[in-house]
């Protein structure tokens, strides 16, 4: 199971959002930009203290998930609710060290909090919270060690993304009463399920305020989230402290150091990436993880998630297709099933 969120969450989180509609015939007047005048923008925005709501909307085709009344299905249950359906999300930061995201249900609501070094993962539905210590070497989050001007960052990214990537801009919106600039990045493949990435960037800021991923020949975004309500003030200081509640069943984790990580990814090379850009593929080999890809294949879940195709079981979405091979291979990627059958032969 571990390489699921390895292959899901990434698609989720380059994805994103629900669009705030304007009205009818409403324009944005904003001064004349190119895309990289965009990228710069956003590149250069500094800011890291705001508060506010987001909506996320997922429409992925993923098949639902029987109810088995097993603690293994209710987890995956809970893990599929983050990437499917609708949320509210609240939202606070207060410079690179303290954080808030409050994933609000029905009846519920589940936190993730850090304050400093201090990581905290509490969800009220079943009054349980895990403690994390980061190590001393965690920094921030986006900390490269390396420095650019924005200019410089654009120059990067749009080197990185080209010709892989046709980068353009569309109308320009509003988003929480905001201004902003819509960035398009549109595959210059067919060989992807993704149609197009759009990132709303705030004209005064450069916050990136939405995203949207739309699968290719869809309507409607797969992914979207984008904030509906958004302050530039510091959130108060008494929502980053957490305290379990009477009764809470709580546990400690411990984070390896970026040493450990780092030997952690030398001992296990054994997965790569076919291709490179939107159709690339991650292929792991036969003996990875092999005790838990057994249980996953035993378990009656896998055939009713999955579909037979020639070579093995494939599961399959608007943006993710995972096969897993007869003989224990595993390939995943934003692609069709197709695509990783033909890179399931070549190996």
């Amino acid at each position: 199971m571990k390489w699921m969120p390895a292959v899901a969450v990434p698609a989720v989180i380059v994805a994103g959002v629900l669009a705030v509609p304007l009205q009818a015939g409403a324009a944005v007047d904003l001064p004349e930009k190119t895309p990289q005048g965009v990228l710069e923008l956003a590149a250069g925005s500094t800011v890291d203290t705001f508060s506010g709501t987001l909506e996320q909307s997922s429409e992925l085709g993923l098949p639902e998930v029987p109810s088995t009344g097993d603690a293994a299905t209710a987890e995956f249950a809970d893990a599929l609710d983050l990437l499917t359906g609708s949320h509210t999300v609240r939202v606070y930061q207060n410079g690179d060290d303290q954080s808030r995201v409050q994933v609000q249900d029905t009846m519920s609501e589940r936190n993730l909090i850090r304050n400093g070094s201090d990581v905290w993962v509490y969800d009220s539905a079943d009054n349980t919270a895990t403690h994390v210590t980061l190590p001393a070497d965690a920094g921030a989050t986006g900390d490269t060690g390396e420095s650019y001007t924005p200019g410089e960052l654009a120059d990067k990214f749009l080197a990185d993304v080209t010709p892989s990537t046709i980068v353009s801009l569309a109308e320009n919106t509003q988003v929480a009463g905001r201004s902003a600039y819509e960035l398009v990045l549109t595959p210059n493949t067919d060989d992807t399920l993704v149609g197009s990435v759009s990132i709303a960037v705030d004209a005064e800021t450069g916050l990136p305020l939405r995203v949207q991923v739309e699968a290719r020949d869809a309507d409607e975004p797969a992914v979207s989230v984008a904030f509906t309500s958004l302050s530039l003030e510091a959130p108060a200081a008494d929502l980053f402290s957490f305290a379990p509640p009477a009764g809470a069943t709580v546990s400690e984790e411990t984070l390896p150091t970026k040493d450990d990580a780092a030997h952690a990814e030398t001992d296990q090379s054994g997965a790569t990436v076919i291709g490179s850009g939107w159709d690339a593929v991650l292929a792991v080999p036969a003996g990875e993880d092999a005790d838990q890809l057994a249980e996953l294949t035993a378990s009656p879940l896998y055939t009713q998630l999955t579909d037979a195709v020639d070579g093995g079981r494939a599961l399959s979405t608007t943006l993710v297709s995972v096969l897993i091979t007869d003989d224990g291979r595993v390939f995943a990627g934003s692609v069709p099933v197709e695509r990783l059958q033909a890179a399931a032969a070549q190996e």
